[in-house]
């Protein structure tokens, strides 16, 4: 593998709908406290370490994005700072801070949602995992239940715009 991230229709995983159905239920519980809505879950084998929202106006922490959250808990639960043979489920395409947390975690295989073109950082803008200066390349695999995902998101922007 060229460490490069990829997409791949016939991964197994990305046909395990419960692990993105409890992402975009955080999500949904992110946009009920008036967060943008995104939600992640990192699993290992199986089983769910960590599951998160965004709070960052509730946390008053710009670095409270889901994935930032999770990425804690899930190092916290296996006491280990690295995440190796773990999975990240998340709505939302990753920023270039949750993107370069993921390689840093050792993130084994990243699954989002919506793509973010303006803000990502995985498949849009800087396309952290294909610098030469990144360390670890999760495998990505985008647009998984990205329908829904997109929807929860216009549907909150459109509430905050009055329309």
């Amino acid at each position: 593998m060229s460490g490069l991230p990829l997409t791949d229709p016939m991964a197994p995983e990305r046909h395990d709908g419960a692990p993105m159905a409890m992402a975009l239920e955080q999500a949904m519980q992110a946009a009920a406290r008036g967060e943008v809505p995104v939600g992640a879950v990192i699993t290992r084998g199986g089983e769910v370490l960590a599951r998160a929202g965004n709070r960052t106006r509730e946390l008053g922490d710009p670095t409270a994005h889901a994935e930032m959250l999770a990425i804690r808990a899930a190092c916290q639960a296996l006491a280990d700072e690295r995440l190796t043979g773990c999975d990240l489920y998340v709505t939302l395409e990753p920023c270039p801070m949750c993107a370069a947390a993921i390689s840093f975690a050792r993130i084994r295989r990243l699954y989002f949602a919506a793509a973010d073109p303006k803000g990502g950082a995985v498949e849009s803008g800087v396309r952290l995992y294909e610098a030469q200066t990144c360390h670890h390349a999760p495998e990505v695999y985008g647009g998984i239940r990205e329908v829904e995902a997109a929807a929860l998101l216009r549907s909150f922007f459109q509430e905050r715009r009055g329309g």
